[in-house]
């Protein structure tokens, strides 16, 4: 019996978790849902109302348990707690890419840091031009994210037709992107900074340090140190995911590795999935394309499907062409322009950063429902453009 139903059920799972194209299967299909629900007649108040159970009095976010402020709602918990264990991840796979990876010298680096970096900057940019002067401005970071599990997926769809050297380069641009957008979280989505609780994630910091020194040291004392870390950086006024950042840069290098791959399943399949029902559950609005129309949908949806590859291939053109870097290995103009219009896939980033930008409820769900609209086209084109590249460029050759 067993066996059976590890043959008919367990087997197939493992399969289906290390497919690289299941993460973003899974978080296409947890947005579907969430949106379903939050719009049937029989479920909508019922599912958005979960969503956002509150425990703090009304209009606090915080909620006091003796001499600790803790988060105040289920939606906090998730998007301030949850997800510093996926920037934990995140930083993770940072760090080993600068001490061991693809961005561990400069001549490896220079392309994709660059790229990432003209692909922060032109969406951030036209969002700016559609939204100056208004109060959308603080939205601007919305279309500088790309999501890496999306769009690592959709290449790996296209088999053959994605290079190992544009695969490798887009994932160096993806790491080198979701740095710059921690940095712009730490930056410009934190309240008023509380110095008390910042000289408190040091010492906690300083305490983890030495404890990855001391491998004989008890392990349960590391997660207390790191939870340490994440309690201060959520009073101190910068953003508590980066606290797992922090604490991803403090781990030893050969742990992380082990570390990765015991995370990536939780991660990807309980944490990210969760994050994805929580945030878009989202109440369309009746005049969705007239919502649709304004300045603050048109700076995201423009940003993300036009200023991403725009800026990702102006910046490499910038390099390649005085001969400080050249193309990733067997892949062509054409096919980096294909990688530009992937990372147009905000996601998971973007929406984080929505939920930032906006206290405004309304402001963020028009935010939200742009991104997942972009992201979806930019998924197409890029597709499409990538599936066309081999055939292109045969044709070519034989003329």
């Amino acid at each position: 019996m067993l066996e059976v139903l590890k043959i008919k059920f367990l087997d197939p799972l493992k399969e289906f978790i290390h497919d690289s194209r299941s993460i973003g299967i899974t978080l296409l299909a947890c947005t579907v849902i969430s949106l379903v629900f939050a719009n049937l007649d029989f479920s909508s108040e019922a599912y958005r109302g979960f969503w956002n159970i509150h425990w703090a009095p009304t209009g606090e976010h915080h909620i006091a348990i003796g001499p600790f402020h803790l988060p105040g709602s289920l939606l906090l918990v998730i998007n301030d707690f949850l997800m510093a264990i996926f920037f934990l991840l995140a930083g993770m796979e940072i760090k080993r890419e600068l001490v061991q990876g693809e961005l561990s010298s400069m001549q490896k680096a220079i392309l994709p840091i660059v790229a990432a970096i003209g692909g922060m900057l032109a969406p951030a940019l036209l969002y700016s031009f559609f939204n100056k002067g208004s109060a959308e401005m603080q939205g601007w970071a919305i279309p500088t994210a790309t999501d890496i599990a999306f769009s690592l997926g959709v290449a790996s769809l296209l088999g053959k037709r994605v290079p190992l050297g544009l695969k490798v380069f887009l994932t160096a641009l993806a790491i080198i992107d979701d740095l710059g957008a921690i940095v712009v979280i730490a930056l410009f989505y934190g309240g008023s900074v509380q110095l008390m609780y910042i000289l408190g994630a040091i010492a906690f910091g300083v305490g983890l340090f030495f404890h990855n020194k001391f491998s004989k040291a008890p392990v349960f004392l590391r997660y207390i140190l790191a939870l340490g870390v994440w309690y201060c950086m959520f009073n101190s006024g910068v953003h508590a995911t980066v606290a797992g950042v922090i604490v991803a840069f403090l781990m030893p290098v050969k742990r992380l590795v082990r570390l990765e791959l015991e995370l990536h399943t939780p991660v990807y399949f309980i944490i990210v999935p969760i994050f994805a029902l929580a945030n878009t559950a989202i109440l369309l609005p009746e005049n969705s394309l007239q919502a649709l129309s304004d300045h603050l949908s048109w700076g995201i949806m423009i940003g993300l499907i036009l200023g991403k590859p725009l800026g990702i291939c102006l910046a490499a053109y910038l390099l390649i062409s005085r001969k400080w870097a050249s193309l990733p290995a067997g892949t062509s103009w054409y096919q980096l322009i294909g990688a530009g219009l992937l990372a147009g896939i905000g996601f998971t980033m973007s929406i984080f950063i929505s939920t930032l930008a906006f206290n405004d409820a309304e402001r963020q769900d028009v935010a939200k429902i742009s991104v997942l609209l972009a992201s979806f086209i930019a998924m197409i084109l890029g597709y499409l453009w990538l599936k066309m590249s081999k055939a292109t460029h045969t044709k070519k050759e034989a003329i």
